[in-house]
């Protein structure tokens, strides 16, 4: 059916109205096209790509390219119905490090409030380090992990991520593909900015899909501080560190 240009501002008003946390442009003119099929796709993309001015006080644009309903994206609540602990989802994650991102030759599970330091207590550790047979050796790197269930804490993960650069060559966050368009769009490009690692999931333990966004650009950390988390890893479990450091 091919639609008017009022027909097609409804339905993309009506489809804005259901996505609480926002829906990208281009998937907005892929779910009018697939409602209005012989209507032309720039048609549908002439009609709809201000909708946020021409409907100020019901629709708003949060972030570049996300539509959202006006006063609701912010404080919609995205939590999942039943609640997953991040503990279900290091040894997961310690895997995915290690063997499809590939950027570890020994990732543990860690988490909690093992060392006793709101600063440096990944959720995952890591460690890349050269191997017997690699003919050029080279001093290992330390990468680490923040990993949250609950979609409605991006800015927490980003602070404990950048905290972990103080001893960390390379660090992650690994967010709930349940995260809002607007946090997602807003978190990506404060990794991008800092050099995190971006990694979406679903809440399935069972098969969790990790999702690489961005890789984690390698930084020199503060061998100070890198001396000091290693020495508190030592005094509270000697087996983690042998197995990353030995």
């Amino acid at each position: 059916m091919k639609f008017t240009t009022k027909q097609i501002e409804e339905t993309a008003r009506k489809i804005i109205r259901d996505n609480s946390g926002g829906i990208r442009f281009n998937a907005l003119v892929a779910e009018v096209l697939a409602i209005a099929s012989e209507t032309p796709r720039n048609t549908i993309r002439g009609s709809i790509w201000n909708l946020d001015a021409k409907y100020s006080d019901e629709i708003e644009k949060p972030s570049r390219g996300v539509f959202a309903p006006a006063n609701i994206a912010a404080v919609v609540d995205r939590s999942p119905k039943i609640k997953l602990s991040e503990e279900s989802f290091y040894e997961p994650f310690a895997d995915f490090l290690k063997t499809e991102l590939g950027e570890a030759t020994e990732a543990v599970r860690f988490g909690g409030a093992g060392l006793h330091s709101k600063w440096g207590t990944p959720d995952v550790i890591g460690i890349y380090k050269p191997l017997a047979s690699d003919r050029i050796k080279f001093p290992g790197e330390i990468i680490s992990a923040e990993i949250k269930t609950d979609p409605m804490q991006p800015i927490v993960a980003f602070g404990q991520a950048i905290a972990y650069r103080l001893f960390s060559s390379r660090t992650y966050i690994a967010m709930p593909a349940t995260i809002s368009e607007t946090d997602r769009e807003r978190l990506d490009a404060l990794c991008m900015q800092f050099g995190i690692g971006f990694v979406l999931f679903d809440l399935d333990v069972e098969h969790p899909n990790f999702k690489i966004l961005a890789r984690a650009q390698r930084f020199s950390p503060d061998m100070f501080y890198v001396n000091e988390f290693a020495e508190s890893l030592y005094k509270h479990n000697k087996e983690v560190f042998n197995k990353l450091f030995a």
